[in-house]
């Protein structure tokens, strides 16, 4: 393992980081700042060790705006970013304000062989241009099977193009089959990070985090249990109770 891959994980003091999903809901841009300022502090105060700005219900714009707040204000935490369907803007703003690392929804996989060439080509120097640790997805929730190769080839090439391998379920809020990451796990061995992204739980994080390095949640933090609901800090209290026990 490359001294960055190990890099990613040492930007976190304790075992088993925590990462959090900022969605950017509200009904106005400046609501969806607000908010974004108001979960943060909701987030980080009660244990999440780092959260991570994504366009889920926002705009780029929007996310950009949060990313400058946290870097003029909050620059003492970790965070990350996500630009979905834009992952050169993710790349821009990283570096532009100083992202601890960004989240790629895909790095293998998702395109026929001929698209796929290029995408290596252009992240292989895109990484060289920032700091920032990359979280890759391989057959992540939502993205096309394109290349035709199997999981195991898939999962090596995307180990070669990012930091941390990041895997999911079928979608946002719904549980990651556990014999999914033990199958993710077999094939990457335990010295390269394996992040869990979706679907974690106080109910399941006990089996989750025992295979995994990393854990990204969202939904299980909000009141509703939903993507579209508000934080709740009794939640976010909960999850953490229960990871430290695990930790």
């Amino acid at each position: 393992m490359s001294t960055k891959t190990k890099g990613f994980l040492s930007l976190f003091d304790v075992e088993k980081p925590i990462m959090a999903m900022i969605h950017l809901k509200g009904e106005s841009d400046e609501e969806k700042i607000e908010i974004a300022k108001l979960e943060i502090d909701q987030l980080i105060e009660n244990g999440i060790d780092a959260v991570i700005i994504e366009n889920y219900f926002g705009t780029p714009e929007v996310v950009e705006e949060v990313l400058s707040y946290v870097y003029q204000e909050r620059k003492n935490i970790v965070y990350g970013v996500n630009v979905l369907d834009d992952d050169k803007k993710a790349f821009e703003l990283a570096v532009k304000y100083d992202v601890k690392f960004i989240q790629l929804d895909s790095v293998a996989g998702h395109l026929e062989l001929e698209a796929d060439a290029a995408f290596h080509e252009w992240i292989t120097k895109a990484r060289k241009q920032t700091t920032a640790f990359i979280l890759g997805g391989v057959r992540f929730k939502y993205q096309p099977y394109l290349s035709g190769r199997s999981l195991e080839e898939d999962l090596k090439i995307g180990m070669d193009r990012c930091d941390a391998i990041v895997v999911t379920g079928e979608g946002t809020g719904l549980e990651t089959d556990i014999t999914k990451i033990k199958e993710f796990r077999r094939i990457m061995g335990h010295d390269f990070p394996l992040v869990v992204g979706a679907g974690i739980t106080a109910d399941n994080l006990d089996n989750q985090l025992d295979l995994v390095d990393a854990a990204i949640v969202g939904s299980y933090l909000k009141d509703t249990y939903n993507d579209s609901g508000n934080v709740c800090v009794n939640h976010v209290r909960h999850f953490m109770n229960e990871v430290k026990k695990v930790r």
